[in-house]
């Protein structure tokens, strides 16, 4: 399979950026796609055309790409940079208007020409999810996305969340891309999904065999998942007033831990059986309804957030959230999952701390109740940690709690955790999907996230306020 995706890798390929002046591109876009040409993963004929309003010219729009490369890649050669800015090319154009369909159409049917081949074409959604439906409509329209033949010449769209800010507009938004592309076109990225840690969740579980016989209700207690943030909301109170914390990450990434942690065996690494799994455990997800609301969820907002920038002045927008769920059929069947995330949190921590049950009997200290103990550690200081007890040396049979620790960069070295947004770009050129969402997981996300939106809507759980980086709210 690796040789195949490699040979499918050497085939020329266009990437095509719309909103390529953007936050995203400067971020992660282009950081990535510099360490994929450095590490040999694009393709030989690669071109990537940005496409914004802006007015560059090209030379200036390399120039910007070549900047970005200096700022964020540590150790970039010069030489290096210049071969890799030529790859760029720019078009400006707007979104809601033909004519930049039109040229786009134009310069790709001559870089065809050009390379004698009908290259693979990838479509890069970089803005704001209110051009969403225009940009998919006018991609279809234009005719971008057809491919030359059912031979060679692949097109991919690829969509950046959120999809949607409820159930509502997500199905219109999945029914629009259901017409105008197949589903193996598109590619909807949760970029928690292309963490190198979050990947190893799978093989973690999966392929480590002492696992399996207690990872069940039998032998888990509960399940605890965080995602915390020391910074606050910085300059998106504009967006993230309209959202909050559960729609902007509870309903995407919090919610994809718990699936790659609560999911069936899926037998295999590849896509199709890994998201279906993924799929089953999200809707087997009791949906907390009306009242049960209020005893199952707490909301937060931190102190100041009023003041920020673009936020309205009586916002009930919550900055954290805790809730907790359970999954419903006889494999996890009482045990409590708490989903837990926010803003000016006391330090940045993604992790999942599974609690095992107390064995009966149990060879322990006859003064505690003890439970072995695994934190997953996403980041940062990526790593899994194990509670367990040993003997304490000397003549005496005493019992002594230590870690077992496993930390990713010793084992590894930092230079070979890829970032997200890197690994998910060589994902999408070689065409496997297994680390994006599905139709199937979105649905379900929302239909567990809109009953407990609704409720704090109508004020059924209260909005408590917080201190900044501390945790001063009453966590139960």
């Amino acid at each position: 399979m690796a040789e195949k995706q490699g040979k499918q890798n050497l085939l020329p390929t266009i990437f095509v950026v719309l909103g390529a002046t953007g936050d995203l591109m400067r971020r992660k876009l282009t950081p990535g796609l510099f360490h994929l040409y450095k590490t040999g993963h694009l393709p030989s004929l690669f071109q990537v055309i940005g496409f914004s309003k802006d007015a560059y010219t090209q030379e200036s729009f390399r120039e910007m790409v070549a900047g970005i490369v200096k700022e964020k890649v540590r150790g970039a050669d010069p030489a290096g940079i210049e071969q890799f800015r030529r790859f760029f090319v720019y078009q400006q154009g707007l979104f809601e208007e033909n004519e930049g369909y039109q040229n786009m159409a134009t310069f790709l049917g001559q870089k065809d020409g050009e390379w004698k081949v009908c290259a693979n074409k990838l479509f890069y959604i970089a803005a704001s999810p209110q051009f969403y439906e225009t940009i998919f409509r006018k991609l279809a329209s234009s005719g971008l996305t057809k491919p030359c033949s059912p031979e060679e010449g692949w097109t991919r769209v690829i969509v950046e969340k959120p999809f949607g800010k409820d159930l509502q507009t997500a199905q219109k938004l999945d029914e629009l891309l259901g017409k105008l592309f197949r589903e193996e076109q598109i590619y909807r990225i949760d970029h928690y999904l292309g963490k190198e840690t979050v990947q190893n969740i799978l093989a973690f579980r999966f392929s480590n065999s002492f696992l399996d016989p207690a990872w069940n209700r039998d032998g888990i207690e509960r399940i605890h998942i965080q995602l915390w943030e020391k910074e606050e909301i910085g300059d998106r109170g504009g967006f993230y007033d309209g959202i909050g914390a559960l729609r902007d990450v509870g309903q995407s990434h919090v919610l994809q831990l718990l699936a790659l942690f609560c999911m069936g065996n899926p037998g295999t690494f590849e896509a199709d059986q890994v998201r279906k799994k993924r799929a089953a455990i999200l809707r087997s997800l009791k949906i907390w309804k009306g009242q049960e609301v209020e005893g199952q969820t707490l909301r937060g907002q931190y102190e100041g957030y009023l003041l920020e920038k673009g936020v309205d002045q009586n916002s009930k927008t919550e900055t954290y959230f805790r809730i907790q769920t359970r999954i419903e059929g006889k494999l996890w069947e009482g045990v409590p999952i708490i989903l837990e995330s926010g803003k000016a949190m006391p330090e940045d921590r993604v992790e999942v701390t599974v609690t095992f049950r107390h064995p009966i009997p149990c060879l322990c200290p006859a003064d505690r109740h003890y439970q072995n103990v695994l934190r997953y550690r996403v980041e940062p200081k990526e790593g899994i940690r194990i509670s367990f007890l040993v003997k304490k040396p000397g003549p005496a049979m005493i019992l002594e709690e230590k870690d077992f620790i496993f930390d990713y960069k010793e084992a590894f070295g930092e230079e070979q955790i890829a970032d997200a947004y890197e690994r998910l770009l060589l994902s999408v050129i070689r065409g496997d999907q297994t680390l994006f969402v599905s139709t199937e997981e979105i649905m379900a996300e929302w239909e567990f996230v809109d009953p407990i939106v609704r409720a704090w809507q109508n004020n059924l759980v209260p909005l408590q306020r917080y201190r900044k980086n501390t945790m001063s709210l009453p966590l139960g």
